[in-house]
């Protein structure tokens, strides 16, 4: 009896060895099918993907005349669904037609690798067409556009449109409007309704005349494309340090605060502590010069040791001119030392200039009364400087 069971046992296993082998035969068999499957469906997908890419690839270099890298590095990114060979030749020839160079494209496709596959007629055509009505010159849209391509997205209805309607009737023409969107394009992509005109009211109800808006629409276009709450917030500040609504350092006040983070706004201030400025020092400087206030750190002290290491200057002038500060040490502070140097050592001048006089007078009174009259002795040194041009 236990003969019988155990020999029923072993078939049993038998069995159940020959059924697992057999299992496990055909589960390998499928196993591989799939991952042959899946390998061939990688290999067609990697093959159908270079092929993309070095299609685009070929059509950026040997059509259109991108450089290799621009061409590999633009082929590369873009995503399969945007590898559309005649879409992008359409939109580059487009381009090209009106006017872009390959410059221009290639620094448009850098930012916005995807509008080598816009819709032409929805996103591009018509803000061509609006620019082009506006009396800009085919120079002149390619390089709004390529500064900031995010144009091209903007609504032509609901931003385009009204925005260039706004500045019409703040500028009153065609002409003023398409100079001021060659110095920046932000104009059209901001909501100027929400930032602009709030900023515009909120400045003359400071006290500040239209004129000087104008005028600082043209200089830092950016700066009234401010939050209309950060803009408020700038000129409290600005108050604080006692600039007045009714002093027309208050707009520039306000717009150097505005430039800055509250954390590059302190460094500033210890840039003028470390110079030797003291607290009051420094209010008088920002109430009588804000300007000053925008120039860089790097800046400040170059000037500071210029000024200083010649000997006839000192640091209490400079804190009592501070604009003197703005002014270029390779351009107008090194030829002066050096001309009235040389002046000093033949004996020709016995007293320096004052310091107002030194960083002050223009280009032209300086070499009238310390050129002019010497020129044998300081022209040759004066002129190879004037071959750049003096500020």
């Amino acid at each position: 009896m236990m003969m019988t069971t155990t020999a029923q046992v072993v078939r049993q296993k038998g069995t159940s060895t020959s059924s697992s082998c057999l299992l496990l035969k055909n589960c390998s068999s499928l196993l591989f099918k799939s991952n042959f499957s899946g390998l061939k469906f990688y290999s067609t997908t990697c093959r159908e993907k270079v092929a993309a890419t070095a299609t685009v690839y070929d059509l950026l270099l040997h059509k259109h005349h991108f450089s290799p890298d621009a061409a590999s590095r633009l082929a590369s990114v873009l995503p399969p669904r945007l590898r559309n060979p005649q879409k992008s030749d359409s939109v580059l020839s487009f381009f090209k037609h009106n006017g872009f160079s390959n410059t221009h494209l290639e620094k448009i496709v850098k930012y916005r690798p995807s509008l080598i596959s816009a819709n032409l007629d929805k996103f591009i055509k018509p803000k061509i067409k609006i620019f082009q009505d506006l009396g800009l010159s085919a120079h002149d849209i390619a390089h709004i556009i390529a500064n900031d391509p995010s144009i091209l997205y903007r609504s032509t209805d609901n931003r385009v449109i009204p925005s260039l309607a706004v500045l019409k009737g703040l500028l009153g023409s065609n002409e003023e409007v398409a100079k001021l969107v060659r110095k920046s394009g932000w104009f059209l992509i901001k909501d100027l309704d929400k930032s602009m005109v709030p900023n515009i009211q909120f400045l003359k109800s400071c006290s500040v005349s239209m004129e000087q808006i104008i005028r600082s629409l043209y200089s830092f276009p950016r700066f009234l494309l401010h939050k209309p709450k950060i803009m408020r917030k700038c000129a409290e500040k600005v108050e604080e340090m006692g600039v007045k609504r009714s002093s027309k350092m208050f707009i520039h006040a306000v717009r150097v605060v505005g430039s800055m983070t509250n954390e590059t706004w302190e460094l500033k201030l210890q840039a003028f502590r470390d110079m030797g400025f003291s607290e009051d020092d420094i209010l008088k400087a920002f109430r009588r010069a804000p300007l000053v206030f925008a120039v860089s750190e790097k800046k400040m002290k170059n000037v500071k040791e210029v000024l200083v290491s010649s000997g006839k200057y000192d640091m209490s002038c400079i804190i009592n001119h501070p604009t003197s500060l703005i002014c270029s040490t390779e351009k107008r502070y090194n030829p002066r030392l050096q001309v009235l140097g040389i002046l000093e050592s033949k004996n020709l001048i016995t007293v320096w200039p004052r310091f107002t006089t030194f960083f002050n007078i223009s280009d032209d009174k300086f070499f009238q009364k310390f050129v002019s009259p010497y020129l044998d002795e300081v022209g040759d040194a004066f002129l190879a400087k004037r071959e750049v041009k003096l500020v």
